[in-house]
């Protein structure tokens, strides 16, 4: 309490002092400690000054001392705070009440105290400041529910209130809601900012809704919005994952590439496409023009080696981070080694490596060995992984493990599952998928019967199913893991919410149109292998997002070389016996370089002659 002592020194008595009449000198001393960056001295400071004397503290000494609260981000330092607040007085300031509501939004456990403090402030003078900090707050916390319904309530908004919610929408999964907020806000003569644009253009991103993503970028050229690093990723993410990759790419080429930001945009973006071999070249291109890569780049590297089965590429790169670029590899990076090996069937080397890692595995490294034993049909690697992620599973990590049982026939495992979620409140994520059809964003569920033209939808789903079914479409209906009749499994399989959205935009648009869709979870096998069957007889380029990639099914072929597919071994024995039976000649919508080592594997019990066509293509 140096500087007390010395305010101290320089009066005749601490009487003297204590008599004083102004608290500006009591101030000051606070205020000193905060410029000097003590914060926890400021409030030392103010707790001696105002023990030690019969004066009260003012408005002034209050706004200090809450400054210091804030800096200090110390949970119990607030509420004492607080309590001297109401046993002062100052409980009825708007402005004190403001500056307590922006300490207590910073921490998720008091959001419910600042709005507590919000139904106050209208008693002394509504603040739109206020109204905003607890926006976030409730945003913050995840209480979307009750943001969105103060957002409603409010009698003014502003561009930080528009941009919240927009955001807030974008975060809790909410697109649709987050375009059309957008709409909203412009009709309401906000003018957006570009935090708006950027938000709105993960939105329509994450849609696949190409036609809104357009429509944005157009607007943000008419109303002359400076471009940043932001917003340049931000256009190259919404381009890319709309499947427009040949249009992020001019927009990569077109703009400022001095920010880390918007190289790595380009390299996600071309890894979601399954471009693996364009995202070494643009990490060679980084090189050249001296940006400094990050650990974000190395992520979205890996990421594309583990969509396309770059095995040896990856290892290559995740080796080099630490050597060459002095990046110590992080959970995420061997999060994606872990899906990198998993992915190519290399269990016992991902759980190796998962288990010498030099920090505590997390969930998503957990949960990518458990998926990788799905694909794989590894059970024990599967339990394995599930045990380490104990009291952390999920709802897909229980779904995961439940498919594991059932694919194995241990039905009283699998039930066990579904019980642990019954018992745990957990329930399964929903299916959804979105199609964008004139402008309209159109949004499907499994199984949905709700949606306008839902009978038309299901017919031509029955003609698509018929047709395909003579070109060689078998349901499979060993992905629907219940102890039911292969009818009722048909049937199951049949509503998958990108089937009822593919079915929306062959009867909506004209043939030949290209239909976009995009889906929130990762597409099963069944779904993969019947929009293939479905673009090649109807001659339909379809473009899917899923939560993992880009799909692009052209004339039955897929754009990820079926390296998703749990089914090669089947499929491959259906390549086979077609393949003789039709003397040779194969579909084209089977892609054969992605079944090579089942097909070698089957080549070698014949001549490979009579079987090399299938290695090799037509």
């Amino acid at each position: 309490m140096r500087c007390l002592r010395q305010f101290c020194s320089c009066s005749s008595s601490a009487a003297s002092v204590t008599s004083t009449t102004s608290l500006t000198p009591f101030n000051n001393i606070i205020r000193a400690s905060l410029e000097k960056g003590s914060p926890r001295k400021a409030l030392l400071d103010y707790q001696t000054i105002f023990s030690s004397t019969s004066m009260l503290p003012d408005f002034q000494t209050i706004s200090h001392a809450l400054e210091a609260c804030k800096i200090l981000s110390d949970d119990r330092t607030v509420v004492q705070f607080h309590t001297r607040m109401l046993k002062s007085g100052f409980d009825s300031y708007p402005s004190l009440l403001t500056s307590l509501i922006s300490i207590y939004v910073s921490h998720k456990q008091f959001v419910d105290y600042a709005c507590r403090l919000l139904d106050e402030i209208p008693k002394w003078g509504f603040n739109l400041y206020s109204v905003n900090l607890v926006i976030a707050g409730y945003l913050k916390a995840g209480k979307f529910d009750s943001a969105n319904r103060l957002f409603r309530e409010s009698p003014y908004r502003d561009v930080v209130s528009w941009n919240s919610m927009i955001t807030g929408c974008v975060r809790h999964g909410s697109l649709k809601e987050a375009v059309s907020l957008f709409r909203r806000m412009l009709s309401s003569g906000i003018e957006p900012d570009g935090f708006t644009f950027a938000s709105v253009l993960t939105a329509c991103g994450r849609l696949g809704a190409i036609s809104n993503g357009k429509w944005v970028h157009s607007l943000m050229t008419e109303k002359q919005i400076e471009l940043n690093y932001i917003l340049n990723a931000a256009l190259i993410d919404m381009y890319s994952r709309c499947g427009r990759i040949e249009t992020a790419k001019e927009v990569f080429e077109s703009v400022k590439r001095d920010h880390i930001s918007v190289w790595n945009s380009m390299i996600t973006g071309l890894a979601v496409n399954g471009l693996a071999w364009e995202v070494i070249e643009i990490f060679t291109r980084l090189e050249r023009e001296d940006i400094n890569a990050d650990s974000i780049t190395f992520v979205g590297i890996l990421s594309a080696c583990s969509h396309c089965g770059l095995v040896e590429q990856g290892r290559q790169f995740f080796n080099s981070m630490r050597r060459n670029y002095s990046i110590e590899p992080e959970i995420e990076h061997y999060g994606a080694m872990a899906d990198l090996l998993g992915r190519a069937g290399l269990l016992e080397e991902a759980r190796e490596m998962i288990q010498t890692m030099p920090m505590k595995p997390d969930v998503v490294v957990w949960r990518a060995l458990l998926s990788a034993s799905r694909i794989h049909g590894k059970p024990e690697i599967g339990e394995l992984a599930a045990g380490k992620m104990s009291s952390d599973l999920g709802s897909g990590d229980y779904v995961l493990l439940s498919n594991i049982y059932s694919s194995a026939k241990r039905w009283d495992n699998a039930e066990r599952m579904r019980e642990g979620m019954r018992k745990n409140g957990i329930r399964k994520n929903q299916g959804l998928s979105w199609i964008e059809v004139k402008g309209v964003i159109h949004q499907f569920k499994a199984g949905d019967r709700s949606v306008p033209d839902s009978d038309m939808i299901y017919k031509v789903l029955e003609r698509v199913n018929a047709r395909i079914k003579v070109d060689g479409y078998v349901p499979a209906i060993e992905l629907v893991l219940m102890d039911v009749s292969e009818e009722e499994k048909e049937g199951n399989l049949n509503c998958h919410s990108e089937k009822l959205a593919t079915a929306y935009g062959i009867l909506k648009t004209s043939p030949g149109t290209e239909i976009r869709i995009s889906k929130n979870l990762r597409t099963c096998c069944d779904c993969h292998c019947w929009l293939k069957m479905v673009s090649r007889v109807l001659n339909r380029v379809i473009v899917m997002r899923d939560r993992i990639r880009f799909h692009r099914f052209e004339s039955g072929s897929c754009s990820c070389g079926d390296y998703c597919s749990s089914r090669k071994k089947e499929i491959c024995t259906y390549l086979y016996n077609l393949a003789l039976k039709e003397n040779g000649k194969i579909f084209p919508q089977f892609q054969a370089e992605a079944y090579s080592p089942h097909i070698q594997q089957m080549a070698s019990k014949m001549r490979a002659k009579q079987f090399g066509f299938l290695c090799h293509g037509n």
